[in-house]
C-alpha cells in the first residue's frame, strides 16, 4: 500500500523533511532571489492531528502566533491590523498596507464568493452532512487569477483543503503549492489541523487523519544554520518531549470564535488586563481559555515592559504551551521556571 510516511506528531514530520531537504535535496533554486534547497513532491500523514506542536528548544516555536493565525483564518479575516501584531514581518506581503492577499486563506474559505451567499466551507459541511462518502468536499484556495498579478507579493502557497468523512471520522488532505519547511510548514499544519478539527466538531464527527502534500518543499539558505542546530538537537537528545494536546470542545461554534477574538482585541489594544482567575470566569470554554491565556502573556510582553510574566497566567497554561513559551521568551522562563 503506497501511503505517505506516518508520524506521531508534526515534530517527526518536520525533522524528517528538514533532513531530506538538507542532505538529499534535488535542486538548488533561487526563485525571486531566495536561494534554497528543494525537493519536489513530498508528503506525510498524522494519525492524530491534535499533536500539531513541535517541542524543540532550538526552533523556539511561537504558539501565541499559531493560535492567533488559526483564529484569524477561522474568522475569515484578511486584515493586517490583527495578525501583524503577532508577526510584524507579514506586513511585507500586503499590497496595500491594510489587507493580505493570497495568504489570507480564511478569507477565501469562510466568506461567500462573489455572487454567492454561503461560504465554501459551509457549503462543504452541508455536502458532507447530506452525501455519505462524498468525494466532492474540496476547498480550493489558490486562484489562477493570482498568476495574472505582476510581481505578486502574496501568492497563496495553499492550493486547497480536501475534507473526507469516512467511518464516523473527518479526514483532511492538504495540497500545498510550496512550503518553506523551516518557517511556513509548522504554522500551516497547526492552522489547517485546527480547521479540520473545527469542521469535525461542526459535523459531530471524530477527528480523522491529516495528510499533507507539498509540490516544492524547500529550506532557504538563510535559515540553514538554524536548521543545522535543530537537527543537531534532535540527534543529541535521548527522548523527545511529548505533551499530548486536548480535544477541541464539542461546543465550539462560530460564536465561540467571535467571543475569543473579542477578548483577543481587548488584550491586543491593552484595554484590559487579565489574571488567570479572570480568564477562568470568562464566557469562553476551558479549551479556548488557553488561547486567551496566551494572548494575555503576549500583552504583558508587548505592553507592560516587564522582565517577568505573571506566574498565575503561566501556571494555568497547558504544560506544552508553557514549555514552548519558556524556551522562547526570557520573561516566561523567569516567571514560571522550568517545568
Amino acid at each position: 500500500m503506497l501511503t505517505p510516511p506516518t508520524f506521531r506528531s508534526i515534530e517527526g514530520a518536520y525533522l524528517a523533511l528538514l533532513k531530506l531537504a538538507t542532505d538529499e535535496h534535488e535542486h538548488h533554486i533561487a526563485a525571486r532571489g531566495n536561494e534554497a534547497r528543494e525537493v519536489i513532491g513530498v508528503g506525510f500523514r498524522l494519525p492524530d492531528p491534535r499533536q500539531r506542536l513541535p517541542y524543540l528548544a532550538t526552533r523556539k516555536t511561537n504558539p501565541i502566533f499559531q493560535f492567533a493565525e488559526a483564529l484569524w483564518y477561522l474568522a475569515g479575516r484578511r486584515d493586517l491590523e490583527m495578525i501583524s501584531y503577532y508577526a510584524p514581518s507579514m506586513r511585507a506581503g500586503s499590497p496595500d498596507g491594510v489587507n493580505l492577499g493570497g495568504s489570507a486563506y480564511g478569507y477565501t474559505l469562510f466568506n461567500p464568493a462573489v455572487g454567492d451567499t454561503v461560504s465554501p466551507f459551509d457549503r462543504v459541511l452541508e455536502l458532507l452532512r447530506t452525501e455519505t462518502d462524498s468525494k466532492r468536499g474540496y476547498l480550493p484556495v489558490f486562484s489562477p487569477a493570482e498568476l495574472a498579478v505582476g510581481d505578486n507579493p502574496d501568492m497563496a502557497c495553499l492550493a486547497g483543503l480536501y475534507l473526507l468523512a469516512r467511518g464516523g471520522r473527518l479526514h483532511m488532505v492538504c495540497n500545498m503549492r510550496a512550503n518553506d519547511l523551516d518557517c511556513g510548514l509548522l504554522s500551516d499544519v497547526f492552522s489547517f489541523t485546527m480547521i479540520q478539527e473545527y469542521a469535525a466538531v461542526q459535523l459531530g464527527l471524530e477527528l480523522g487523519t491529516y495528510t499533507h502534500f507539498i509540490g516544492s518543499a524547500h529550506v532557504n539558505d538563510r535559515n540553514a544554520e538554524r536548521v543545522r542546530k535543530v537537527l543537531a538537537e534532535a540527534d543529541m537528545r535521548s527522548l523527545p518531549q511529548h505533551f499530548p494536546f486536548p480535544a477541541m470542545s464539542a461546543e465550539t461554534t462560530p460564536a465561540t470564535i467571535r467571543q475569543v477574538l473579542e477578548h483577543e482585541e481587548l488584550l491586543r489594544t491593552n484595554k484590559v488586563q487579565y489574571s488567570a482567575d479572570d480568564i477562568a470566569h470568562l464566557d469562553v470554554d476551558v479549551y479556548w481559555q488557553q488561547a486567551v491565556l496566551l494572548f494575555e502573556v503576549y500583552r504583558q510582553i508587548e505592553h507592560d515592559n516587564t522582565d517577568t510574566v505573571s506566574r498565575d497566567v503561566l501556571d494555568a497554561l497547558h504544560p506544552g504551551l508553557r514549555w514552548l513559551l519558556q524556551h522562547r521568551w526570557p520573561p516566561c522562563a523567569t516567571a514560571g521556571g522550568e517545568q
